[in-house]
């Protein structure tokens, strides 16, 4: 298959990249160039800015294409851009949505395509929830040839997932373990979660291009292994070869004290705080045989291992953990004035 990917080195995409270029397939990257180094050497490579239509429609010329899988999109207008420029051109439109769009909290912790797309924490999710309305629209008016993939918490091996972070990524988590320092952990650390290896994902993503029975449909890609967070950050601290000393603070009380670029009411209580179980059956009927093969505590320790050979990688962030440090002080300040 002639496949452009509108994005192709993320967390996500890179693994699909490889796989795909592995295969055989007569691949097209189109994205800024800044990861080029990393793209195999058999994929064609279209640096440009995507919103640059004309360069964009210049490069690519009279080119068509069995599917065209969009990373990067993330507000209607950006959908819109894409359907000016791949329709009529392509037999298949890939849309990278989010879970984050279901309904918070669902009626149901057990999710499904099905589930409704509602999100009142998160305009991240909205924005998603809005471009797969558009794209729906345009199939069932126009024919447009759309597929909604909807991924979870995926992750590679250049970051490690935790559920409270600053801006500069989990790193500074990593450290505070290592120091024997508490980690902040939302809630009690029960409530259920799903972390997907992006290998993983991008199989059952494959599987779905150039199928028929993905015209016009949602999947959601995720492992079939639940976890609750206080387990995420037992297996973190084993591989890191330390003891965990989680902290537990209420989800709502991290979204109010944060700074504004944590956006914790968005990441937590537009997500994480909340136990979901996924349901792949429709992509298992789609896709026979797929099925998420790396448990959590093997793919945290690639992590970790990769993280600390690639120095690079190993941002601090000093703000964050002054801020970690001021919650636990203040909570535990609110204990003792109890306590008197």
């Amino acid at each position: 298959m002639r496949i452009l990917m509108i994005g192709g080195t993320g967390t996500i995409s890179s693994a699909i990249t490889r796989q795909l270029a592995a295969a055989g397939h007569d691949l097209w990257l189109l994205n800024r160039g800044t990861r080029k180094d990393e793209v195999p050497g058999n994929v064609k490579q279209v640096i440009a800015d995507i919103n640059d239509e004309a360069n964009v429609l210049q490069q690519l010329g009279d080119a068509t294409f069995d599917a065209v899988c969009e990373f990067i999109g993330f507000v209607p207008s950006q959908v819109e851009r894409d359907m000016r420029l791949f329709s009529g051109r392509t037999r298949q439109y890939v849309y990278i949505s989010s879970a984050s769009a279901y309904n918070k909290p669902a009626r149901s912790h057990v999710i499904t395509e099905g589930t409704t797309l509602a999100n009142p924490y998160w305009e991240y999710s909205r924005n998603k929830i809005c471009c797969e309305e558009l794209l729906m629209k345009a199939y069932r008016e126009d024919g447009f040839p759309v597929t909604i993939v909807r991924p979870s918490h995926t992750y590679c091996e250049r970051g490690v997932p935790v559920s409270v972070h600053g801006p500069k990524g989990s790193w500074q988590v990593l450290k505070r373990m290592m120091e024997g320092k508490p980690v902040l952990v939302h809630g009690d650390g029960s409530s259920l979660w799903t972390l997907t290896w992006n290998e993983d994902f991008a199989r059952g993503f494959i599987g779905l291009l150039g199928n028929p029975k993905a015209i016009g449909e949602a999947f959601q890609i995720m492992s079939d292994e639940q976890l609750t967070w206080n387990q995420v950050y037992e297996s973190v601290a084993q591989a890191l070869g330390v003891e965990c000393h989680p902290y537990h603070v209420s989800s709502s009380f991290l979204a109010a004290v944060c700074p504004e670029e944590y956006d914790l009411t968005g990441n937590l209580l537009g997500d994480k705080a909340v136990s979901v179980a996924f349901d792949c059956t429709k992509l298992k009927r789609a896709v026979p045989g797929f099925c998420a093969t790396t448990r959590f505590d093997e793919g945290v320790r690639r992590c970790v291992s990769y993280l600390l050979a690639h120095p690079e990688l190993q941002v601090e962030d000093p703000e964050f953990d002054a801020w970690c440090d001021r919650v636990i002080e203040a909570q535990e300040n609110a204990k003792k004035a109890f306590c008197q």
